[in-house]
């Protein structure tokens, strides 16, 4: 069946509700330990243009680091919000797994390093979390351990939605676009398109941030996405920006209606404050972008 015409997923149980209040310190306490995972696949995949050598995937049971090599061995770590657990296969046969519970992230650290080295896997990361405020390195996080089992379930569902939309929508541009990937460091999911020109080299002010954009957004690019909200931003919602931002970006047309241009932040945004909403506008997300790439 063409892709550009098949049906998208627009049932209520697709596109659960999800307000930011009701599950922020479980999405505070998970956003940890996907950066632990997400820092043990950067350490040890070869590096990739953009850094697409470190999101994870959306996976039939969760979000996946897909296969990481190590040696002449390769293996992967999948969050299973299903049966809640971290698994981690190797092509040796070999599995293991953890629980996802309330939990520390200290505790979550330990446990999931010592699961590996019983795998034979050793790996050390830099144990600071990036791109949020107040950081507290893994092995020290006594703070975040909230763990809702429902809420985790009901944002990879949504995840899973989003991820069919933004793969058809990746599917419409034949240029250099990203694939479908969700940045455990901004907790968003994410596709990117790029124009093939170079873009004025970043310089931002905190030297990590800066490593990170740089790479990033070397070349002119465009993004949509999906994040589940934080700071400036209560609930969930889709968002598009470029980067740089052309002139008269933040003029541009753009569907459905309720979506609108967020000054403080440089992105369009709409948002999704109940599952009936998502219904409704998800049809639109495909061409929720500016065209300027």
């Amino acid at each position: 069946m063409d892709s550009l015409h098949r049906a998208l997923p627009d049932m209520p149980e697709c596109w659960p509700a999800l307000p930011l209040a009701a599950w922020k310190d479980t999405l505070a306490t998970l956003h940890m330990w996907m950066q632990i995972a997400g820092k043990i696949r950067m350490e040890l995949t070869p590096r990739t243009n953009h850094w697409w050598n470190v999101p994870l995937y959306v996976s039939p049971r969760g979000l996946t680091t897909s296969a990481v090599p190590y040696g002449q061995r390769v293996f992967d770590m999948q969050f299973d919000f299903l049966d809640h657990k971290l698994v981690i296969h190797t092509n040796d046969g070999a599995t293991k797994s953890l629980a996802l519970k309330p939990r520390t992230v200290a505790d979550f650290y330990q446990d999931l390093m010592s699961t590996l080295q019983s795998l034979g896997i050793e790996v050390k990361i830099w144990k600071m979390p990036v791109e949020i405020a107040d950081p507290i390195p893994f092995d020290q996080d006594m703070v975040h351990q909230s763990y809702d089992p429902a809420a985790a379930q009901n944002f990879w569902r949504i995840l899973t939605s989003v991820d069919d939309v933004f793969k058809i929508f990746s599917g419409r541009f034949v240029g250099k676009s990203s694939p479908v990937h969700f940045f455990w460091g901004s907790m968003d999911l994410a596709v990117t398109r790029f124009s093939g020109r170079r873009a004025p080299e970043r310089n931002d002010p905190d030297p990590v941030l800066r490593k990170i954009m740089r790479e990033a957004y070397s070349h002119e690019v465009i993004s949509a996405g999906f994040w589940p909200g934080g700071p400036g931003l209560d609930g969930p919602a889709f968002y598009a920006y470029a980067a740089p931002a052309p002139e008269g970006f933040a003029q541009q047309p753009v569907n459905p209606k309720a979506a609108f241009y967020h000054q403080e932040m440089g992105e369009f945004l709409l948002n999704v404050r109940r599952s009936s909403q998502c219904c409704e506008s998800h049809r639109h997300v495909a061409g929720f972008s500016a065209k300027h790439v």
